[in-house]
């Protein structure tokens, strides 16, 4: 958890600490950045008036962290965070340390950028939506996402909004008889019926006056693109004001990692498996984001949850809109997608650059054709077939679904030790994330340079002599 402190209360709070080791080790706990800090410090060069810099301080909570290593993966080359191992010896410094952090001042609001949505995570009433040591795996890529939206929700409505859950893994490390991390009204619904439960409440809240509540139903592959399709379908056609957060993790985590329709060509899984006759899914993916934009005035947005830019705008905005609003949100799963336990925020990225989750909204507001209302902002090279980013060397590459897909075990038999693809399917998976993309592009209006290349050089040839 991170926390913004003045100096002065800073020190208000350290003169009660007698054992001054202990006091120059909790002082040493903060930082003076750029952020906080320094741009702060230069407004009061031109304005005496302005807010002083402040400090900056990321706290752990040694009872709660399940020690996957995703916050020093995520904090990257800045040297705030490492990994150390937890022990009988350094276990009551590190509880002494968090409940220092509780005794301080909330983050001062002058200095919470309101811009920056990443920031809202800072303030103690948007944290308190989901508390701390839910049983999700080390790493869960669902669990952070479900904060973040609640984060967003609490922070534009405060309290006034409640979640039907329908079963799957959030359901069971989020309500694990009798603990439950929500701290607003919540119910769990059965796989197949979490949006037909929602259309029940949202009625009977309109008819007691409470239309202007915030009603969320989430899910992942089997409630929302399989088994419970047609009651999300029905429930998007009512017109009703229900958010639905679809946790795709693209495949039944729950219940033993089997294949969902939302698994990728090619994948391993249960009921998928790689064998003589099938080398893992050969089917396509359904792709429920395109098919909920085809129903008439639902706000749609695909998105993961580590661009925190593009994640926390569709929120906000599915919440202003007055109607049903999709959200589909890449979710890694580590033990079924068979990455590092540190790795959901890096797989989420890489799926995205690869072509194999796109980024878009959809908001049927924005205006009257298909081109002003799909926004493919965030995806890199929206102009072309693949992304190209800076490799090891420094020089640009190329970068398709392939080099997504051979970073995760789910793909692993397909490719050799040197990570080059063997078989026909998963040369099929990078065919089918192609045509995909080609087709947002094509909704969005956007010319793809590589396409139009293609259909050139087919015409010239058709035009040459035998």
């Amino acid at each position: 958890l991170g926390k913004i402190v003045t100096p002065e209360d800073l020190e208000k709070q350290l003169a009660g600490v007698t054992d001054e080791a202990h006091k120059e080790y909790l002082r040493a706990q903060f930082a003076t950045t750029v952020k906080y800090h320094g741009q702060f410090e230069k407004k009061r060069e031109k304005d005496p008036s302005q807010p002083e810099g402040a400090l900056f301080g990321i706290f752990i909570d040694p009872t709660k962290c399940k020690g996957c290593g995703e916050c020093v993966e995520v904090c990257g080359n800045h040297d705030a965070l490492k990994m150390i191992k937890k022990t009988p010896e350094n276990l009551p410094t590190y509880l002494e340390t968090f409940g220092f952090y509780k005794l301080l001042p909330e983050s001062p609001i002058s200095h919470i950028n309101k811009v920056d949505m990443r920031d809202l995570m800072l303030k103690l009433g948007n944290l308190d939506m989901y508390k701390g040591g839910a049983g999700s795996c080390m790493g869960c890529g669902e669990a952070s996402v479900i904060r973040q939206m609640l984060a967003a929700t609490h922070e534009k409505v405060g309290s006034n909004f409640g979640i039907v859950a329908s079963t799957g893994c959030n359901t069971v490390y989020g309500s694990t008889y009798p603990y439950n991390p929500y701290t607003v009204p919540w119910t769990n619904s059965l796989f197949e019926n979490g949006p037909t439960d929602a259309m029940g409440i949202r009625a009977y809240w309109d008819q007691n006056g409470h239309d202007d509540w915030i009603l969320w139903n989430m899910g992942g592959d089997g409630a929302m693109l399989d088994i419970g399709f047609q009651a999300l379908s029905r429930m998007l056609m009512s017109g009703m004001n229900i958010k639905v957060l679809v946790l795709d993790t693209q495949v039944y985590s729950n219940t033993g990692g089997q294949q969902s329709t939302s698994s990728y060509t090619g994948q391993e899984s249960k009921m998928g498996a790689y064998g003589k006759s099938h080398h893992g899914k050969i089917e396509r993916r359904k792709e429920l984001g395109q098919i909920c934009v085809m129903h008439p005035n639902v706000f749609v947005a695909q998105t993961i949850g580590s661009n925190t830019s593009h994640f926390f705008k569709v929120i906000n905005r599915a919440l202003e809109f007055k109607g049903p609003a999709v959200i589909n949100v890449y979710t890694t799963c580590q033990p079924e997608h068979g990455v590092a336990d540190n790795m959901a925020s890096h797989q989420a990225k890489l799926a995205v650059q690869s072509r194999a989750f796109p980024l878009f909204i959809y908001d049927p507001e924005a205006g009257p054709t298909m081109k002003s209302r799909f926004n493919m902002t965030g995806n890199p090279n929206p102009d072309r077939d693949w992304a190209w980013v800076k490799g090891p060397d420094g020089n640009m590459i190329e970068l398709t679904f392939l080099d997504w897909a051979k970073t995760e075990g789910r793909f692993k038999k397909h490719f050799d030790n040197d990570g080059n693809p063997t078989t026909p399917e998963i040369e099929n998976a990078k065919i089918d994330r192609m045509l995909n993309w080609r087709m947002l592009q094509e909704l969005a209006g956007i010319d793809n340079k590589d396409l139009l290349a293609e259909m050139e050089a087919k015409k010239n040839a058709a035009k040459a002599p035998a």
